[in-house]
């Protein structure tokens, strides 16, 4: 019961709040539910399913209950519920087969898709050849692709890792980076050696990149090669021009396996480069063994604050461009005036704070 409650009732609050017409009160072993009737039934569904989610051996947090809610309420009713949890049709659609799906065991922990579509992407690298994962910050669009990589290389149906994501820098200039060409590119790569030393001991990594196995390079060093037995990972995908994605693309060899990942949202190309990653989109959607996973705010899996940062900037983008909040701007009036010589100031246009910058 403490585990099924959460650390300070953070997991039935979720419960609570999720159907505020229902009063929910904890005695002992006993959970009581009272309120309208409909509202009843798809409350005790919420805890029944979150008790088998608990019973599979994935701990309760707040995220995963309001995820399980969010599934449940997914489903056609109470009655179209029950029919998935007798094996119906909509049985993919259960929190309980989604949330408790394990990817990968490492260094004393489970990694598991944590949200409906992340386990939509997760299947679709285990079934396809390539693999889009496209969607906002935070989803586990690279961490995931990591995990099944890694899963891939331990169960030996790849030989080796090849992780690989464009050298961009985002939207500043960093200008000469001081040291060898690795040390150079090394901030660049560093988010994939993040999560690469989350999920294998982070002292048997150098001996696995000096052997090969693994291998971490900017997309730069792509050409010319054919990748055969491996699993390959192009992150930050959406900073590829149309001619390296296609470059990248035709990397893959027999026994290989491709995830791409990257936001569309997020270019940092200079302006008016298309970027690789929406064409591909277009120009690949519906080609036999390549799946497009299009992940949303719903996948977050970071703070809550970034979801709804996420949904923010998108309604603002679909607003008018004249109906989107500006920024403060400063005018200057244009005035004839003398100055302290006595001349007279020729007539200026007048300045705006986006001529200042």
């Amino acid at each position: 019961m403490p585990e099924l409650l959460g650390t300070g009732d953070s997991v039935i609050r979720e419960v609570e709040s999720a159907y505020p017409e229902v009063d929910i009160h904890v005695r002992g072993n006993r959970i009581m539910l009272s309120g309208d009737e409909a509202q009843v039934a798809a409350a005790a569904t919420a805890v029944d399913e979150l008790r088998s989610v608990l019973a599979a051996g994935v701990p309760l947090t707040p995220d995963i209950a309001r995820e399980s809610v969010r599934m449940l309420r997914g489903v056609q009713g109470v009655a179209s519920a029950a029919a998935a949890a007798a094996g119906g049709s909509g049985a993919s659609d259960r929190p309980t087969q989604v949330l408790s799906r394990s990817i990968l065991s490492s260094r004393g922990r489970t990694i598991r898709p944590r949200t409906e579509g992340q386990a939509a992407y997760v299947a679709a690298i285990e079934q396809h050849t390539i693999t889009f994962g496209i969607g906002p910050a935070g989803t586990g669009k690279t961490y995931l692709a990591m995990a099944q990589a890694v899963a891939a290389l331990q169960a030996k149906r790849v030989n080796r890792i090849v992780l690989t994501r464009p050298a961009v820098e985002a939207g500043e200039r960093l200008g000469f980076l001081p040291g060898t060409l690795n040390e150079k590119i090394d901030p660049y790569l560093r988010p994939l050696y993040d999560a690469l030393h989350d999920m294998i001991d982070p002292e048997s990594i150098p001996r696995l990149m000096e052997a090969g196995t693994i291998e971490v390079a900017p997309l730069a060093y792509m050409r010319g090669r054919t990748l055969n037995d491996a699993f390959i990972i192009l992150d930050e995908a959406q900073n590829t021009t149309r001619e390296q994605m296609k470059m990248f693309l035709t990397r893959l060899g027999f026994g290989a396996t491709m995830v791409v990942t990257g936001d569309v949202t997020q270019v940092d190309l200079p302006g008016g480069t298309q970027s690789g990653l929406r064409a591909a989109s277009g120009i690949l959607e519906g080609v036999d063994d390549i799946a497009f996973c299009r992940l949303g705010a719903d996948d977050v899996v970071r703070h809550r604050l970034v979801s709804d940062i996420i949904n923010a900037y998108s309604a603002n983008e679909q607003r008018p461009e004249g109906e989107r909040p500006m920024g403060q701007q400063r005018r200057f009036e244009r005035r004839d005036s003398h100055d302290r010589h006595g001349r007279e100031h020729r007539d200026r246009p007048a300045r705006t704070q986006e001529d200042d910058e």
